[in-house]
């Protein structure tokens, strides 16, 4: 096996080994589940890891390459309108790629698929052009997101309170395995160019304005539409009972997979294509090893989806059902904040953020500081989620207040972690939450009785607020000891000059004398 590859599959092994653990240990002490669901589940898990595996080598092969070599090339253009076309081209092709809408957009009453679906792109579109734009013409990040926020935030009271978590879930979603990589790598690319002391700042952002975008799309559409009930059908448990049904419901399952992810990656591939086509950047040897890329994307994400729909999305619907059912139901918040916290290191792109996030700092901001802190917010984030399917909690009540906060830390905290903030909510909201936690949130719903559309939806938008704030706090802790290093540096440097001082009087004492 190619060592790289092995390194991958074992990383991912230790992402979902505690997930994993952690519904076995329901499964035995609270919510019994069937043999043959416990089976499908681990067969998922071990599809899951192997395809997270083929899935982060083929982002570092492929994606990264691509989108850092269309984000130079973009600085170097000096057309303002054909940047901008670029930027909202490349923003609508790689949502359209995304798996994780095509989800959200099967769940949404009264949208037709397509008309969803084209709105969250032309949104991402839009701002992507927009977020391209600020790094070339050097905008603050936080004074944008301030504006763009209060916009939202007013939009928000005009729509139906069924539609709100709908519109914010789709900022989560469009940020996924196939976004997350490419857009990330883009800012690299546009902020390597400019070579200044903010360029490295800079190159965050990309994804979280990306993520603003369909939010304001999907609230304008709100304003027209009106859902009035969700049409979700649970996943149900296979019924399987040798080995060779479990074997058999998996590969029956993979066809529509093996088909979502090759139309999601053809626009990519054609991408490539045109771009080496018109600069010639990678020569013969690149293009083999971004060729080998894709195909290890491809191979990673048909795994990952089958494994995490077929296996993972009906248990976590089943356990969320019969938690909610007992008498003991809240239960339900500490079991979902004990599995956000283990889930997000399960997420396929937070791997790629993390990586990128200590490669552009040179290890100031360490990826397992980063994966802690996401832990500890999409925790937060479960909690939250499962308290508003109890008691039916306005998410007016949650969202509000909670930007307002990461809003205004983005004012204190350095340039850079406004960025790594912002970018870290939409990545840690992929196809681990939509497909897991939304099916545990969906059944917890289901069982008391609530309305989906507004208490079990939302989950995604939870998901993707709290890392805002933990990842800023943890940027005002790092200033906090940057600035303590420096002040016991001059104090330090202090005493040397003194001690020197003393040393330069007692010589010349000596030569007094002398």
């Amino acid at each position: 096996m190619n060592q790289k590859l092995k390194e991958k599959i074992l990383e991912s092994l230790s992402a979902v080994l505690p997930i994993t653990g952690i519904v076995l240990l329901l499964s035995i002490l609270l919510v019994p589940v069937d043999i043959g669901a416990m089976v499908m589940f681990i067969v998922g898990a071990v599809m899951l890891v192997i395809g997270m595996g083929f899935f982060q080598l083929g982002a570092e092969m492929a994606m990264t390459p691509l989108g850092e070599g269309i984000g130079v090339q973009i600085s170097k253009t000096r057309n303002i309108f054909l940047v901008f076309f670029i930027g909202f081209f490349m923003g609508m092709i790689i949502t359209i790629s995304e798996p994780d809408l095509q989800v959200l957009a099967q769940q949404v009453p009264s949208i037709d698929n397509l008309t969803l679906i084209l709105t969250v792109a032309v949104g991402v579109g839009i701002f992507l052009a927009l977020a391209i734009m600020r790094i070339l013409f050097q905008i603050n990040l936080s004074t944008i997101l301030i504006v763009l926020y209060v916009i939202l935030i007013g939009l928000s009271f005009l729509v139906p309170k069924d539609f709100l978590a709908v519109a914010f879930d789709s900022g989560g979603v469009t940020t996924g395995p196939m976004t997350v990589p490419f857009i990330m790598a883009m800012g690299v690319g546009l902020a390597s160019v400019r070579g200044d002391k903010n360029a490295s700042s800079d190159s965050f952002g990309l994804v979280a304005l990306s993520s603003v975008g369909p939010v304001l799309a999907v609230l304008i559409l709100g304003l027209f539409f009106r859902p009035t009930e969700a049409a979700y059908t649970a996943s149900a448990v296979a019924n399987v009972s040798t080995t060779r049904d479990v074997i058999w419901e998996f590969l029956i399952s993979m066809p529509p997979y093996v088909r979502e992810v090759m139309i999601s990656l053809l626009p990519v591939v054609g991408v490539f294509v045109l771009f080496q086509a018109l600069s010639h950047r990678y020569k013969r040897r690149q293009v083999t090893r971004v060729t080998v890329g894709f195909l290890y994307t491809y191979i990673g994400l048909v795994l990952f989806l089958c494994g995490v729909n077929v296996g993972f999305a009906p248990v976590g619907s089943s356990i969320g059902n019969d938690i909610a059912s007992a008498s003991w139901k809240w239960l339900l918040i500490p079991i979902g904040m004990l599995i956000g916290y283990y889930i997000v290191k399960a997420e396929p792109a937070i791997q790629v953020l993390n990586h990128q996030v200590e490669s552009v700092t040179n290890g100031a901001v360490s990826a397992k500081s980063m994966n802690r802190c996401l832990s500890i917010g999409v925790s937060v984030s479960v909690g939250l989620a499962m308290l508003r399917v109890l008691t039916e909690l306005p998410i007016y009540w949650i969202i509000i207040p909670g930007y307002v906060i990461a809003l205004v830390l983005s004012r204190l905290v350095p340039k850079m972690f406004v960025g790594i903030a912002f970018d870290s909510g939409g990545v840690a909201s992929g196809p681990m939450t939509t497909t897991f936690l939304l099916p545990l949130s969906i059944g917890a719903c289901d069982a008391v009785g609530g309305n989906l559309m507004a208490n079990a939806f939302g989950v995604v938008a939870l998901v993707a607020l709290t890392p805002l704030i933990a990842v800023q706090i943890m940027g005002m802790l790092y200033q906090y000891k940057l600035r303590a290093a420096d002040k016991a540096a001059v104090q330090e440097t202090g005493v040397l000059d003194a001690m020197d001082e003393i040393i330069d009087f007692e010589e010349g004492y000596q030569n007094d004398r002398q």
